[in-house]
């Protein structure tokens, strides 16, 4: 009876799980309908007139050399709410994006490694998008915005296409700016063959007679839209992480920065952190130089409501005749751990594996070995959890010995219940007398699971997070590991292993709780109908030696197993 109960806990448990998530995708921050919105003229340095104030970092800000605007026409963009100007293409072997001339902001990313889907082999996954309703870029640039170049300033480029060629290792992507002062901004975006990281350098060469005085930032802006293909029933984290001074890794969900939680918290500054937007399989990372202290902030457009989380240095003063170069990298691409670890500490983190990750990378870093070996996900997950099994193959034990000998004493359980009736204090005490007569411990099949639970779940999460399943090929039918099965063949082999198992085990005393654990495994397989067929391979492998072992056990404890 102490099993069947637990059993039911953890069902519970489960089913909260999935409501919450659904409370989180039903009633967590909503995007705002996003219609075209007509663009602020530009001044003459390309910096709009009016109603951009709150698309900068918070202003400590520098409030001398106010400049007189001009208006300039603007170049119309459909669905755009950015102002637009030459758009830069820029090709490498892993990238395809496009960077345009107002701020020489990164507009639109595209992986070519990673297709959207399957089905469409040949359309690359977009990651980063200047267009309504899915919003995302990533701008840098100088402040103050008044008179050095920020995202709204212009740049000039002497090409508006770029290509790295066969044989060449870096590509180096030149914009220029410059005043009437004699200050003259290169930024110099440099990729690198087979590389998601783009070194980011604002080049300052200060020709006049004066020091100029400026600070460097890096800031994401997006919508907030659900992903396209995620499921219902699993959710994934969706929005902002920073690296804080007092841990590896903090989320900020778009409802921290609606609060504007970072600037409440009087804008802290600390070396060594970064600034990311996190989506399920991918991440865009803003990664400062390490030594140097930044400001972190956040920040709310009402027009087209944008989220904005970045960051912005301390103030520099470049001497008259000399030269001074700002650094930062940027990273577009998959969540792979370790590109993400050596890039910067605790980027690795956005693998969101949650409360267990110290479990769940250990788990990946093995189910990444086993692939190596085996050369196929599905068949290095069946290892996996065969080697699981194995480590936790006498705490197995323990639990089927404890509900081998709660099936052999079955019949006298039941004749007490008959004896007892509804009399649950003489029932109960009985019941306990035979526990102790038998030597037998009711919770004996309980903990040994609890301590297993962590395991499980993290797991569950390796499995759910790690972009290496993504599209990733088994056998026969299952072509991506990351998708639910598309003819439901896993999930009810594994809905017919769990109804084996409780044929196993001693059924309950009580009418009610037979009728509800008869139910469990028709509940479970609509569950899991739609979980990434990744998952309910591991859960058919896992139940099918529970099977074995647990069969085993019975027969050896009771003599006979005959399937309830």
């Amino acid at each position: 009876m102490d099993n069947i109960r637990l059993i039911l806990i953890f069902t519970l448990l489960f089913i909260l799980l999935l409501i919450y998530q659904q409370w989180q995708l039903d009633y967590g921050p909503k995007p705002v309908s996003t219609a075209p919105v007509a663009m602020n003229p530009l001044s003459a340095n390309g910096n709009p007139v009016t109603n951009t104030a709150n698309e900068l970092p918070p202003s400590i800000l520098d409030k001398s050399h106010q400049a007189t605007a001009t208006a300039l026409p603007d170049v119309p963009s459909t669905q755009s709410i950015l102002p637009r100007q030459t758009a830069i293409t820029v090709e490498t072997d892993v990238l395809k994006l496009e960077i345009n001339s107002v701020g020489g902001d990164i507009r639109q990313i595209a992986l070519p490694k990673y297709p959207v889907s399957l089905e469409e082999a040949n359309k690359p996954f977009q990651l980063l998008n200047d267009t309504l309703p899915n919003l995302f870029v990533a701008q840098s640039g100088l402040l103050p915005a008044d008179y050095a170049p920020s995202h709204q300033t212009v740049y000039q480029s002497t090409e508006t296409q770029y290509h790295l060629a066969d044989g060449e290792q870096t590509l180096n992507v030149v914009l220029t700016w410059h005043n009437a002062q004699g200050i003259q901004v290169e930024k110099i975006y440099t990729f690198t063959r087979g590389s998601y990281v783009v070194q980011v350098k604002h080049h300052v060469k200060n020709n006049s007679d004066a020091p100029w005085q400026v600070r460097q930032y890096a800031q994401f802006q997006r919508t907030q839209v659900a992903e396209a293909g995620q499921s219902s029933f699993i959710h994934t984290y969706m929005g902002g992480a920073i690296a804080s001074p007092n841990s590896r890794y903090e989320k900020l969900t778009f409802a921290n920065i609606n609060d504007d939680k970072l600037n409440q918290e009087k804008r802290p500054s600390w070396a060594n952190g970064w600034a990311a937007m996190i989506q399920h399989y991918f991440v865009s990372a803003w990664v400062p130089d390490k030594e140097q202290l930044f400001n972190y902030y956040t920040n709310v457009i009402k027009q087209g409501q944008r989220y904005v989380l970045g960051f912005y240095g301390q103030l520099e003063t470049i001497a008259p005749k000399t030269e001074h170069e700002f650094n930062l990298q940027f990273y577009a691409g998959p969540k792979i751990q370790d590109h993400l670890g050596a890039l910067a500490p605790g980027l690795e983190l956005t693998v969101d594996y949650g409360w267990f990750w110290f479990i769940s990378q250990p788990l990946f870093w093995l189910l990444s070995l086993l692939h190596s070996f085996f050369g196929n996900w599905g068949w290095a997950i069946i290892i996996l959890t065969l080697m699981i099994k194995l480590a936790f193959f006498h705490l197995s034990a323990t639990s089927y010995k404890s509900m081998a000998n709660m099936r052999r004493v079955q019949p006298r359980l039941m004749s007490i219940k008959e004896r007892y009736g509804d009399d649950r204090a003489k029932m109960n005490q009985a019941l306990m007398d035979l526990y102790k007569k038998e030597k037998i411990n009711p919770l004996g099949g309980c903990l040994p699971i609890l301590v297993q639970i962590p395991v499980f779940i993290a797991l569950y999460w390796v499995l759910l997070e790690s972009v290496e399943l993504r599209q990733a090929d088994f056998i026969l039918w299952l072509n991506d590991l990351s998708r639910p099965d598309p003819f439901f063949v896993l999930p009810l082999i594994m809905g017919a292993t769990m109804l084996l198992q409780q044929k196993l085990n001693p059924a309950p005393i009580d009418p009610m709780q037979q009728k509800v654990m008869m139910a469990l495994p028709l509940v479970f397989t609509v569950f899991f109908a739609f979980f990434p067929s990744g998952l309910v391979l591991y859960w058919v492998v896992n139940n099918s030696l529970s099977i074995a072992q647990q069969w085993v056990i019975t027969k050896k404890v009771v003599g006979e197993v005959k399937l309830d």
